[in-house]
């Protein structure tokens, strides 16, 4: 498995030129945010074009506590062309307290980026979450696959919202997927 440095680089820029950490305007993250229910894997169902995961598919986040009261964030994913599993690992803090679902997010030394969860299913299986600005947009879920009607809505919501969907990625997910070296 490697590491993804272009992630890193990518994140670092971001950080750089969109205000950092920042909630995009006119949206706001999810109040009465549990953490410890958001904990485990989150498979990534759409996304928004950006250079960090181009041609990646079969990608995943998984969030778990940090001992420094942070998040431990491990994102991975598959180029397909390579054949290759792509790992990078960052850790992620609350900016606006720990019930409101904004945090900051470094994969690269001290630059952070912006991570709100705008919707959240109250059984924490779905959420459509973004960047500091309307250039960063998932859909993520629990489970491989998300039903049509729930990934529509979440698609009309971030529409409503101003985000380009018409620009979405589905990714690939599900029994394409091979399980990557270490995973269980």
């Amino acid at each position: 498995m490697t590491r993804l440095p272009h992630l890193a680089l990518s994140l670092a820029g971001l950080s750089l030129l969109g205000g950092c950490a920042g909630v995009p305007s006119g949206t706001q993250p999810v109040g009465g945010f549990q953490l410890e229910r958001y904990y485990g894997q989150w498979h990534e169902i759409a996304r928004l074009p950006n250079s960090f995961e181009e041609g990646l598919s079969c990608v995943t986040a998984d969030y778990s506590p940090r001992e420094d009261g942070g998040v431990r964030v491990i994102n991975r994913g598959l180029d397909a062309d390579k054949g290759e599993w792509s790992q990078a690992e960052g850790r992620a803090y609350f900016t606006q307290g720990s019930e409101t679902a904004a945090l900051k997010v470094s994969f690269f030394g001290p630059f952070y980026g912006g991570y709100n969860v705008l919707a959240l299913d109250d059984d924490y299986q779905w959420s459509l979450v973004a960047g500091a600005d309307r250039d960063y947009l998932w859909i993520l879920a629990r489970e491989p696959q998300l039903d049509d009607g729930t990934y529509q809505a979440l698609v009309d919501q971030a529409a409503e919202l101003g985000f380009a969907t018409d620009s979405l990625i589905k990714v690939e997910q599900g029994v394409a997927c091979p399980v990557a070296d270490g995973e269980s």
